[in-house]
C-alpha cells in the first residue's frame, strides 16, 4: 500500500482536473452513505470525529477519517486533520493511505468552485473571502480557476492573517484587507465564507442583486455563517439534500426561525449539473450554495490523486 503525502496530493490535484472529476462524479453518482459524526469531549474543548465512506458500484472503495479541533487555532496548528484510505473494488484490497487534510482542503474548495461555475454570474470579477484559515487560499485558487476574478478582498478577525493572504496573492490580483464587512459584501460578486462560526457573520440586508453566496465552513446544525435573512432572500442550492437536512446549520436555523422551509431549496448540485433542475433564474438573482461536504467528493479526489500518480 502506498502512502501519499500532502505534498503529493497538492502536486497531483490540479484545479482543472479535480473540478472535472467532481462534476463527473456528481452527475454519474456513487454509493455514499451519510457520514458518521461523533462529538468528542476533550480536556481543552469540544472536538469532532467524522467518518465518511463511499464506493463505486463496480470500482474504487474509500473512507476518510477526519478530526476537527477548533481549539487548535490557539496552538498555531490546523483545526482539521485526517487520512483517506483508498481500496480497489474487485477484491477490496487497500491501494493507498492519502493525507486527508490536503485532500479535504482541495476537494472542499473545488466542490464550491464547481457550484460557482454552475451558479455564479459568468462575469463575476470580485471575490470576498470571509475567514483566514487553511481553506482561504484554496478558495481563492479554485474560484479564480472558474471565473475571471480580478479583485480579491479578505476579511478576518485576525488582521495580520488577512494581510498575509492579501500579500500572497497581490502579484496576481488586486487584493485588499477589509474591516467594513457590510461594505465589502455589497461590492462582491462572490462571497465565500470559510469559518467555523456558530454566530451569523453575513447579514442578508447587505446582499446586492447578482451576488453568489458560498457557504463552506459550518458543518454542524449548531454552526452558521449567515443570518436567516440571507437564506430567505436567496435562491438556495446545496451539495446534497441528505447533508443539508442533517448538518447545514445556516439552513436548519433559518427554518427554526420561520424564515425558510426545506422544500424551498431549489436543487442539490447533481441536479443542476445534470440539467434536471435549473440554476440561477437570472443575472439579478441572489444565489446561495451551502456545502457541508460529501463523501463522494473525497472519493472523487482520492481517485484523481491515484490515477494521476506516475506508474
Amino acid at each position: 500500500m502506498r502512502v501519499i503525502s500532502a505534498e503529493e496530493v497538492a502536486r497531483h490535484l490540479t484545479w482543472d482536473g479535480l473540478i472535472k472529476r467532481l462534476q463527473t462524479t456528481f452527475v454519474e453518482g456513487i454509493e455514499s452513505p451519510p457520514r458518521h459524526h461523533h462529538a468528542m469531549h476533550r480536556p481543552d474543548g469540544e472536538a469532532t470525529m467524522l467518518l465518511m465512506p463511499a464506493w463505486e458500484t463496480a470500482g474504487y472503495i474509500g473512507v476518510k477519517m477526519v478530526n476537527v479541533f477548533p481549539q487548535n487555532a490557539d496552538h498555531g496548528i490546523p483545526a482539521i486533520s485526517g487520512l483517506y484510505l483508498l481500496s480497489e473494488g474487485k477484491h477490496g484490497q487497500p491501494l493507498a493511505c492519502i493525507d486527508g487534510s490536503e485532500l479535504t482542503r482541495r476537494r472542499t474548495a473545488a466542490a464550491s468552485a464547481l457550484a460557482v461555475k454552475a451558479l455564479a454570474n459568468a462575469s463575476a470579477e470580485t471575490l470576498l473571502v470571509v475567514g483566514t484559515g487553511k481553506l482561504a487560499p484554496m478558495v481563492i485558487e479554485a474560484h479564480t480557476s472558474v471565473r475571471p476574478i480580478k479583485r480579491v478582498m479578505i476579511w478576518g478577525r485576525n488582521l495580520s492573517k488577512a494581510a498575509a493572504i492579501a500579500d500572497e496573492y497581490a502579484g496576481r490580483f488586486e487584493t485588499q484587507v477589509v474591516e467594513d464587512l457590510a461594505s465589502a459584501v455589497a461590492q462582491a460578486d462572490i462571497v465565500s465564507c470559510v469559518t467555523l462560526s456558530t454566530q451569523p457573520i453575513i447579514k442578508g440586508e447587505w446582499l446586492t442583486p447578482g451576488t453568489h453566496l458560498d457557504l463552506i465552513g459550518a458543518f454542524r446544525p449548531q454552526m452558521r455563517e449567515t443570518d436567516a435573512e440571507c437564506v430567505r432572500r436567496a435562491q438556495v442550492f446545496v451539495d446534497t439534500y441528505a447533508g443539508a437536512k442533517g448538518e447545514a446549520g445556516d439552513i436548519l436555523q433559518a427554518i427554526e426561525e420561520g424564515a425558510f422551509r426545506f422544500n424551498d431549496i431549489k436543487a442539490e448540485l447533481a441536479e443542476v449539473l445534470s440539467g434536471t433542475k435549473p440554476g440561477r433564474s437570472d443575472q439579478a438573482a441572489i444565489t446561495l450554495f451551502k456545502s457541508v461536504g460529501a463523501s463522494l467528493e473525497d472519493l472523487a479526489a482520492a481517485i484523481e490523486v491515484w490515477e494521476s500518480l506516475p506508474e
